[in-house]
This record gives C-alpha cells, structure tokens and sequence, in this order.
C-alpha cells in the first residue's frame, strides 16, 4: 500500500459528471405561436376529462368503505369461507382502477381527434376506422415539429 488516498466512484457517475460538463444548460424546447391555442385548448380539454376520471377515483375509494359500512351484513355473507367484504376490498379496487385508467387514456385520444378534426376541417371522428385514426395522430405530432410528413417517418 502507497499510504495515498484514492477517490472511488462508479462509471455511471463519472458519466453523468462528465455529461453535465459537455452538454449545454436544458432549456424546454418552445411551442410555435400559431400552436399555442390548439395546444392551450387541449390542455383545457384534458384537464376537464381528467376531473371526472379523478371524482370516479375519490368514489372508489372513498365510496367502498362507505358501502361496507352501510351493508354491515356483508361481513356475515361468505363465499369460499371468505366474507363478501373482504373479497370486495381485495376484489374490486384495481380492476375498478385499470377500467378507469383505459376509460380516461380513451377519452383524451378522442379529445385530441375532436382537436385535429375541427382544425383539418374533417368530420365524423368516432366513424373513422383504428387505422385512420392513428395516422390522423401521427400528423399531429408531425405537425407540431414541423416536418410535414403525415406518416410519422422521418421525422427527427
């Protein structure tokens, strides 16, 4: 032993300084101006979808318990020799949470179709077969870069 005192670091953290050193402060990229209402007014779209896929969440949750303590006889009915409450605690929270989940995921794609229809000037989006609807989506985030390109290729 030399008696000298080493510094240790992992290689991630040798990459991470280094990458710090080398690239240029992050700035978030800026939205065009002609963008900005369409993205303001799906912004407000979203967030009013999003309010009742959180109230449906709040009854859920807050909801069960409730019912439980309204039906205390609940506790008295068993399926397999397990009570009909606990089944219903352990039974219906996440399934009930995933329906949610795709319920809310489908209404804000069918926000941003109502979006890209009233600005493309195209009409019936719920007719509009799958295909059709995720090329309509890929234009849209074409169009925001500023490639043109309807197909979502090439696009960098």
């Amino acid at each position: 032993m030399t008696g000298r005192r080493v510094a240790v670091t992992s290689p991630q953290t040798r990459l991470a300084h280094a990458r710090r050193r080398y690239r240029g402060p992050w700035r978030p990229t800026t939205l065009d101006p002609a963008e900005m209402p369409r993205a303001i007014a799906l912004y407000r779209s979203g967030r009013s979808r999003a309010v009742s896929a959180l109230a449906a969440l709040g009854a859920l949750v807050f909801g069960l318990p409730f019912v439980l303590w309204l039906w205390p006889a609940l506790d008295e009915v068993r399926v397999a020799d397990v009570p009909v409450s606990w089944a219903a605690i352990v039974l219906v929270p996440f399934p009930a949470m995933v329906t949610v989940a795709f319920w809310q995921l489908r209404r804000a794609e069918q926000a941003e179709r109502e979006l890209l229809d009233a600005d493309t000037g195209v009409g019936g989006g719920a007719d509009r077969g799958a295909d059709n609807a995720e090329t309509a989506s890929f234009g849209s985030f074409d169009r925001t870069s500023g490639s043109g390109n309807s197909t979502g290729e090439g696009a960098s």
